[in-house]
This record gives structure tokens, C-alpha cells and sequence, in this order.
């Protein structure tokens, strides 16, 4: 058994009191949350913007405060592990859609079953990372199997946006039981999870629903928790990284939702992030059995995210305006060549 590679920051000492304040804090924002939206309405671009805002800012403020009070090595991985979940969370953005199309959603409904599912994902994703944790504290040789997991999901991006196939939704195993133990209602009851009819107790789909929000994001978790874990070793960077990311995950849903068809190469600018940090996880495994390699610094993970998600978006866009040009003079030929 051997102590884990050393992180490029340096230890972050967290108190259990300031775990406790931490999740306290975000609780109690959670339940703001919940209070000022606790009447079911259809979200609209300026109250999405507004709270997209909100959640950013405070991520901001946060890594501001880790880097005054615990130094710039643990305030640039946070920063670093905050911009790579929230990325790899806007690729989920596309699987909620498929859900929330899929059971029919009301749109009065949808931030509430976004809220809940969330904030469900965020306990699962907690206890992977707790278990992650443990592991990555144990075990060095744990970080050549994230590495090569984190460069085989990179591949698999790859291949599938040079699928043509349509994306589907596809209920997961839990999901499939759930729906084939429990009895359900034949429609949505207002935002009621389970009630009584006919003398039987029933789940709607509002419940149903809010689990295949909340365990789908725990599969994407698959990949996000070792990849973050690639760029440090702190569990409270790890966990608050995570949390930000998750709850502005709602207000990015109604935000950008009409935005995501545009964004046609995010699959290759996500596999270049899994896949530089699998390399860097897999050299600084290599380093701690003592084989001289480079190491990769924070500074320049941070850089190669950010700049690979800006280079995406650019060029995105480009192409969708390039190919809705490319429409839009094909179909005025077709109405010409109509009229003749």
C-alpha cells in the first residue's frame, strides 16, 4: 500500500466545522431557493439570468475566499474544478431534455423537478466522492485506472458525435425498477409525489421523473468525479467544485436550452478536457512511483480548459450560422426554382 502522488497545490486544512458551515450555508441557500420559488411557474430568460448570475457569483466569491485564506494553489483548483463540472454538466443539459420531453413535462413543473433531481444528484455525487476519496487516499495506482477511464470516455465522445444516430433517452436500472414496483397515476397531479385514489396509494410521474433527473446525473458523475479528482486531491475543493456547478445547473437549463443545438462540437471540446486531464492524472501516477515525468501544473490545466471551451463555442457557432446561411439560400433556390 503507498501514499497517493502529491497534488501540485498544497493541502487545503478543513476544520469538520467548516464542513458543517459549508453545507449549512448551501442548504440554507437551497431553501431560499425553494421559499421564493415554492409556486409552480414557467421559467423566463431574465429570472434564469438573474439566478445564473447569482450562482456564479458566489462560486466566484468562494474561490476568491480559498485563494485569500488557504493561497492561490487551492483557489486555482477550485476554479479549475468549477469550470470543468460546470462544462461537463452542460453536456447533461442534453439528457435532461430527452427527460423532461419524454414524461411530458409541464413547463410550469420543469425547475422544480430540476430542483429536487439536483439536489438528489448532489447527495449521490457526495458519497462518491467521499468513497473517491478514501480510495485516492489509500491507493496511488488508483490514478492510472481514472486516467485510462478519463481518455476511453474521451474516445467515446469522440465516436459519438461522428454518430449520426439520434440521442435517446434510456432509463436506467434503478429507474426500470422503480416504475415496475411502484404503482403509478396516469397523469401529473399538480406537484404531488404520491397520493391516495380508490382507496390506493399511487406515485405520479412528478416523482418518477425527479428520480431520472437526479440518478442520470449520478452516471455522468462517472466521469466528472475522476476528472476532478485529476486536478486535485482535496475532497472540500472536490465537494464545493461539484456543488457550485450543480446548483447553477437549473438556471443553465432555461437559460441556454435553446442554445444547445448550436453547440455541435462541445463533444470534442469535452474529450480534449477528459482527455488531457486522464494524461495528467496517469503522470502524476507515474511520478509518484518515482518515474521521472513532466508534471502539469494548475496554471496550465486551467488554461487548456478554458481556452479548449472557448475555442468550442467559437467555432459551434460558426458552424450553425455557417450551415443556417447554407439552409436558408437552399430554400430560397427551391422557392424560385418553384415559381418557374
Amino acid at each position: 500500500m503507498t501514499r497517493p502522488p502529491t497534488s501540485a497545490g498544497g493541502a487545503v486544512d478543513v476544520s469538520p466545522v467548516a464542513w458543517i458551515l459549508t453545507i449549512v450555508v448551501l442548504l440554507a441557500l437551497v431553501a431560499v431557493d425553494l421559499f421564493i420559488n415554492r409556486k409552480p411557474h414557467e421559467v423566463t430568460l431574465k429570472e434564469a439570468s438573474l439566478w445564473g448570475i447569482f450562482w456564479v457569483g458566489l462560486a466566484v466569491l468562494f474561490g476568491i475566499g480559498l485563494t485569500v485564506f488557504a493561497g492561490a494553489e487551492p483557489g486555482g483548483e477550485f476554479f479549475a474544478g468549477f469550470i470543468t463540472e460546470k462544462s461537463l454538466s452542460v453536456d447533461n443539459l442534453f439528457v435532461f431534455v430527452l427527460i423532461m420531453g419524454k414524461f411530458a413535462v409541464p413547463p410550469q413543473y420543469q425547475q422544480r423537478v430540476l430542483l429536487v433531481g439536483v439536489l438528489l444528484a448532489l447527495v449521490l455525487r457526495g458519497a462518491f466522492i467521499a468513497a473517491g476519496a478514501a480510495v485516492v487516499a489509500a491507493f496511488s495506482w488508483v490514478f492510472f485506472i481514472f486516467g485510462a477511464f478519463l481518455i476511453w470516455t474521451a474516445w467515446k465522445l469522440i465516436k459519438e458525435a461522428q454518430s449520426d444516430e439520434e440521442e435517446e433517452f434510456e432509463e436506467n436500472a434503478l429507474l426500470r425498477k422503480v416504475e415496475k414496483v411502484l404503482p403509478t397515476t396516469d397523469g401529473y397531479r399538480d406537484m404531488k409525489l404520491v397520493v391516495r385514489e380508490n382507496g390506493k396509494r399511487l406515485v405520479t410521474p412528478m416523482l418518477i421523473v425527479m428520480i431520472a433527473v437526479g440518478t442520470t446525473d449520478v452516471l455522468f458523475a462517472l466521469d466528472s468525479i475522476p476528472a476532478i479528482f485529476g486536478l486535485t486531491k482535496e475532497p472540500y475543493i472536490v465537494f464545493t467544485a461539484n456543488a457550485f456547478a450543480l446548483m447553477g445547473l437549473r438556471q443553465l437549463y432555461f437559460l441556454i436550452g435553446g442554445l444547445l443545438k448550436k453547440l455541435v462540437y462541445l463533444s470534442y471540446g469535452l474529450s480534449v478536457i477528459l482527455g488531457f486531464i486522464g494524461v495528467k492524472l496517469i503522470f502524476e501516477a507515474l511520478h509518484g512511483e518515482g518515474v521521472h515525468v513532466p508534471e502539469i501544473g494548475i496554471p496550465l490545466s486551467l488554461g487548456v480548459i478554458v481556452v479548449t471551451l472557448a475555442v468550442t463555442t467559437v467555432l459551434s457557432l460558426r458552424k450553425t450560422k455557417k450551415d443556417e446561411r447554407a439552409a436558408a439560400e437552399a430554400g430560397a433556390r427551391a422557392d424560385r426554382d418553384a415559381s418557374v
